[in-house]
């Protein structure tokens, strides 16, 4: 076989490692898998090792960070540990292991021993470590099923207080491999070595104060082996430029014209929240769809035309709120290819609500169309819907929809997941680590964001963002129940991105949402750019 078929088969199984998401169990089964296949547990931990070790080398040079202090635990993680407390020793490191168990798994207690051959001196207590310059987290990896007790809790409970970076091996120290909760007590980690493939628990919101940042350290898993780890069932991803890239509506014919780049209506607005529909209008203009129909109150359609001279502009009927009464007797959904609603309309919006979700278009939801929809029925009246719906709830929102399905599951993901299916929706659960839960199972993790976003009407940007997005989709003939998946894998993305472009030139306090709707063009040829240059590298 020649060198590029090997190197194109190796950046595919990189990419399948890169974007995959396990549970502990689809972990333990995928490792399985490769011991099975004759590959040795001592040879996959020295490998695993050698790349940690380099790592660590790379980010903390000894000349630098001269010391290190490493946690042991009793099983395989602390195996590792060792062995790269081993190579770094070798590198010219001083290194303290502190080894707190009695009973070790046999590979561990002989790397242990081989430490102590070389002269290695083990630190008696875990506070002896205070004087390190970092420490390396070999305690317990994933599968960690009992909370932390005894000396193990005491010492990380001390160490979390020290001003020394700490590097967790796969997951820190405490923290459920499947839901990011903590276990009692879990070590605060500022980098997390995640080994093979990503783990559920460092994607949920829960676990990101003790993460910190996380870091891929693959070890070539076979797809054979994934494929029996997965055993078919719904694949949970990561999602990055390269992921998203393929869900953007691009490339565009070469004759396209403006009827044919989709043509979206936004319904938003009141009195009391103008600045919601123009923000919603300025995501939407942003994506590059063919077409804009804003509908506002009355009262607000200048003041929108000025703002948003792309877009057609309607006024409706209001009351006496300023809320939107009615619709615009020329409206015909037909127009339409897919219809966003629910960015500033308040609660008063009532009868507005009701013909909407109606409508014989794809319907994005947000906001008070989502206060809306938890008056009711949520799941039956989802169910009901003949064209596709996506929802675009925070925590808050969702828990007031599908409460019991929260009650029900481990985390806030797996209810969105559930709920998704049960309610035949797509739905973007809005988060620090933003999930896309689609109806046929699949789950998308969106980890590289800010919390610059965490601003009032950073939700209406991405809104109207995936609304446009969609439009294209559809009039590029995507089939529709893949519409809302294409549409909120792309969007999520690229608003993520502008967000972190953005907190990079005007600090994490200078991100307003209408700055966030101007720089999405120039983030997308950004990164769009750079994912064009990665691929034609790997390709050459």
């Amino acid at each position: 076989m020649d060198g590029v078929s090997v190197n194109s088969i190796a950046a595919k199984n990189l990419s399948l490692a890169e974007h995959v998401v396990v549970t502990a169990e689809q972990m333990q089964r995928t490792e399985g898998a490769l011991f099975a296949a004759g590959m040795p547990v001592s040879a996959l931990m020295e490998k695993v090792a050698g790349r940690i070790a380099d790592w660590i080398a790379r980010q903390y040079p000894v000349d630098r960070t001269p010391t290190l202090g490493f946690i042991i635990g009793p099983g395989h993680n602390g195996g590792d540990a060792l062995v790269v407390a081993r190579e770094l020793h070798h590198q010219g490191y001083r290194v303290l292991p502190w080894c707190p168990f009695l009973r070790l798994k046999e590979l561990t207690a002989n790397h242990k021993r081989y430490l102590e051959y070389l002269g290695i001196a083990f630190a008696a207590s875990g506070l002896d470590l205070c004087d390190c310059d970092a420490i390396v987290d070999g305690g317990f990896g994933f599968g960690l099923a009992r909370p932390l007790e005894g000396e193990m809790a005491e010492v990380i409970e001390s160490i979390n207080q020290w001003p020394i970076p700490i590097i967790s091996i796969d997951v820190p120290s405490g923290i459920d491999t499947d839901t990011g909760a903590v276990l009692g007590v879990a070590i605060r980690a500022r980098h997390t070595l995640c080994l093979g493939l990503w783990k559920l628990g460092l994607l949920q919101d829960a676990a990101l104060p003790w993460v910190g940042q996380a870091h891929l350290i693959p070890f070539d898993i076979p797809a054979s082996s994934l494929r029996t780890g997965l055993q078919d069932s719904p694949q949970l991803k990561r999602l990055s430029t390269a992921a998203a890239c393929p869900h953007l509506p691009l490339p565009r014919p070469v004759l396209a014209h403006k009827y044919t780049a989709g043509h979206a209506l936004v319904i938003a607005g009141s009195r009391q929240y103008m600045g919601a529909a123009l923000l919603a209008g300025k995501g939407a203009i942003a994506s590059g769809v063919g077409m804009l129909t804003m509908v506002v109150p009355e009262s607000l359609k200048l003041t929108v035309v000025s703002q948003l001279p792309e877009a057609l502009v309607l006024g409706a009927s209001e009351a006496a709120d300023g809320a939107i009464a009615a619709l615009p007797p020329s409206l015909t959904w037909e127009k339409y290819d897919v219809v966003a609603c629910g960015p500033g309309l308040t609660v008063q919006a009532d009868t507005l609500m009701a013909e909407v979700f109606e409508c014989c278009c794809p319907l994005v939801l947000d906001a008070d169309g989502l206060n809306w929809l938890a008056q009711r029925s949520p799941i039956n009246s989802l169910q009901q819907r003949t064209y596709p719906t996506l929802l675009t709830p925070h925590l808050g929102e969702f828990r007031r929809l599908f409460p019991d399905l929260l009650a029900q599951t481990s985390t806030p993901t797996a209810a969105a997941q559930k709920a998704a299916q049960c309610a035949d929706c797509t739905i973007v659960l809005k988060g620090a680590i933003s999930a896309i839960a689609h109806p046929d199972g699949q789950i998308w993790f969106n980890p590289n964001s800010t919390p610059a976003l965490a601003r009032g009407g950073s939700g209406d940007v991405l809104t109207g963002l995936v609304a446009g997005l969609a439009a294209q989709h559809v009039k590029g003939n995507l089939p529709l129940e893949q519409v809302f998946l294409s549409a909120a894998i792309a969007g999520v993305w690229w608003h993520a991105q502008a967000g972190c472009d953005l907190v990079m030139e005007r600090s994490l306090l200078g991100c307003a949402p209408s700055q966030l709707a101007k720089y999405l063009p120039l983030a997308l040829a950004k990164h769009i750019g750079d994912f064009a240059s990665e691929r034609i590298h790997t390709s050459t």
